[in-house]
């Protein structure tokens, strides 16, 4: 699994091959291979996507996962993944890696932050140590990581917030974009950098943000801020402010982002990228994400019921292994439970986004997003259990 590397391809490319509606399909091209759209990516915090093989991640479809700087900094270091020949052969994963800029796990689980137009200077949250995080060095962590993908350092703040709060945030980040890009044109060529949008969930802001990133000419723009505890109106609110200014030619790519309805929504209104834990970490918590709607294996009315949670599925976890074992597993506690659900999720996530794929291209894609919460809705419980 790292053995050799192959020589690589260079060049960034998107291309667009069909819209229906606001919904978009297409390829991303990356020196590590192409990542068709809608795209969901599985979250590898710390080089690893909790509780799967990559193999069973590459099975599922996925051909692009995310890898965090702030985690990768401070353990193993990105010093030391550079030295063992990068993230990819690091972690045996040989398709293409987005990076984020490590701005959100800053602000969210340091302590003893200070932030400065310089940057910001916090405390590990593993060992105590300080550390600075600046435009500059999250850029050079993410080339010291060789990911394809890489997104400027930006402060990310949670909503609701003060209008004064989230503009501040959204001038400094765009200060900081300006200084990620002028770092990022050392790396070698074929990466990509994105922007990030913000503004919170002030219309003008958000717009001012979109277009002067769009001013900038990035490989790809990506909306920040979002799906940190503001309604999933406001969310939706906001893709649509934003969408009108970014390029038509350039992945879009919505942070953080979400529930498989969540998803269905902001593909309708353009939005190509995606991440988030919630299958890995829900599937830890026996909480299962089907074409039947949300099951949770916690509930005793699974304890005694021989189907899996889909026959169909070509996904063995989804397949092969009935709920009454599921629920066994997840109750007693045992490891193998969270990572069989956490598998049928992220199998699940990638499924949904193959069919909008399939539905875009057809121009079909409001019938599919029917008929899939449509099936959400009716459920499979036997009679019995109902």
């Amino acid at each position: 699994m790292n053995g050799p590397l192959l020589p690589l391809p260079t060049g960034f490319a998107f291309t667009l091959s069909a819209t229906d509606g606001g919904a978009r399909t297409g390829l991303v091209a990356t020196p590590h291979g192409d990542i068709r759209t809608p795209a969901f990516m599985p979250v590898g915090t710390a080089a690893t996507v909790k509780g799967l093989y990559f193999d069973q991640v590459k099975a599922a479809g996925a051909d692009v996962v995310l890898g965090n700087t702030y985690h990768l900094m401070l353990r193993p270091g990105a010093e030391r993944v550079a030295r063992l020949g990068g993230l990819h052969r690091f972690m045996g994963w040989s398709g293409p890696i987005l990076t984020d800029s490590g701005g959100f796990q800053v602000m969210s689980l340091s302590s003893l932050r200070k932030l400065t137009e310089i940057g910001v200077t916090f405390r590990s949250h593993v060992d105590g140590a300080m550390h600075e995080m600046t435009p500059e060095r999250s850029i050079e962590i993410q080339g010291l990581l060789g990911s394809d993908i890489q997104m400027q350092l930006d402060e990310c703040v949670r909503l609701p917030c003060p209008d004064a709060e989230a503009e501040r945030a959204m001038r400094l980040s765009l200060r900081w974009a300006e200084r990620s890009q002028r770092a990022f044109a050392a790396q070698p060529p074929g990466r990509a950098l994105f922007g990030i949008v913000q503004g919170g969930a002030v219309e003008g802001l958000r717009i001012e943000s979109a277009r002067t990133l769009a001013a900038m000419d990035f490989s790809g723009y990506s909306i920040g801020g979002l799906a940190v505890g503001e309604p999933q109106a406001v969310m939706l609110a906001m893709i649509e402010t934003v969408e009108p200014h970014l390029p038509v030619a350039k992945p879009r790519y919505l942070m953080g982002v979400g529930t498989p309805d969540d998803l269905l929504e902001a593909v309708a209104r353009g939005i190509d990228m995606f991440d988030c834990v919630m299958p890995t970490r829900s599937g830890r918590h026996g909480l299962a994400f089907t074409r039947f709607g949300r099951i949770n294996l916690k509930n005793a009315r699974h304890a005694e019921d021989p189907r899996p949670l889909d026959e169909e599925s070509d996904c063995p976890a989804l397949r092969d292994y009935s709920r009454a074992y599921l629920h066994h597993l997840i109750r007693c506690g045992e490891m193998l439970g969270g990572m069989l659900i956490s598998w049928a999720n992220t199998a699940y996530y990638q499924q949904l986004m193959s069919g909008a794929r399939t539905a875009i291209a057809a121009g079909r894609y409001g019938d599919y997003v029917a008929e899939t919460k449509a099936g959400w809705a009716r459920g499979d419980l036997p009679v019995w259990a109902a």
